[in-house]
């Protein structure tokens, strides 16, 4: 066979040409190949996917049914009895780990000189501890510098008066705030170590306050 060619730059060559277009569309096979696999591995991701909502949707009916089922089989009046229980546990565990001295010192610094103590109650609020302090003053404007005194010192916070009333010749005031010890005080600090006497010229700024039978200082308690 003859092949003519009349080109100026004639090209017999075309094995470069041929290998290019071949490798090209191996390529492309090879891709759509790959595409494919990924479609079908996405799916079959997608179908695993559903079926594992589908079981944590059943499996949570499931556990809210048996919760339903538990809440209805409780004795509501035992229930309450047992949180009545814990409260009054929790109660005595903080009377036992309340620092009395710590809580004398803080009314020792801040107490003015016309403000009596007459009686401090610790308790609990919204899960944090609280005192309420029964106060004896002569003027408003002393009751007012002995709470803007313990709200200064950063350990009491939320100081109200709740009642205000006369009592011979003076004002009684019934005072609620929210006290932060500066350090958790330790059973046997808080049971062994009595408050150190005051100096004679803050003898008149010091609540009186009864001594017990082993020494150590207790407030009285709020009438």
């Amino acid at each position: 066979m003859l092949r003519n060619n009349l080109s100026t730059r004639p090209f017999y060559n075309d094995r470069a040409v041929r290998a290019g277009l071949m490798s090209l569309t191996a390529l492309t096979l090879g891709l759509m190949l790959f595409n494919a696999y990924e479609v079908l591995r996405l799916r079959a991701q997608d179908s695993a996917a559903r079926q594992m909502i589908a079981e944590n949707d059943a499996q949570a009916r499931q556990l809210r049914e048996q919760a339903q089922t538990i809440g209805r089989s409780i004795d509501q009046a035992r229930l309450t009895a047992v949180q009545l229980a814990a409260g009054e546990a929790n109660a005595l565990i903080d009377r036992r780990t309340f620092s009395w001295t710590e809580l004398l010192n803080q009314f020792q610094a801040t107490l003015p000189p016309d403000v009596r103590i007459a009686g401090v109650a610790p308790g609990a609020s919204e899960g944090r501890m609280q005192v309420q302090i029964s106060v004896l003053s002569r003027r408003i404007e002393d009751l007012e510098e002995f709470m803007d005194a313990l709200a200064k010192t950063g350990v009491f916070s939320s100081v109200l008066s709740r009642s205000d009333r006369p009592e011979d010749g003076t004002l009684r005031s019934e005072l609620e705030a929210f006290y932060s010890p500066t350090a958790p005080p330790s059973p046997e600090a808080s049971a062994g170590q009595a408050v150190p006497p005051a100096p004679a010229s803050e003898a008149g700024k010091r609540p009186a306050v009864p001594q017990g039978p082993s020494g150590n200082t207790t407030p009285e308690a709020p009438r």
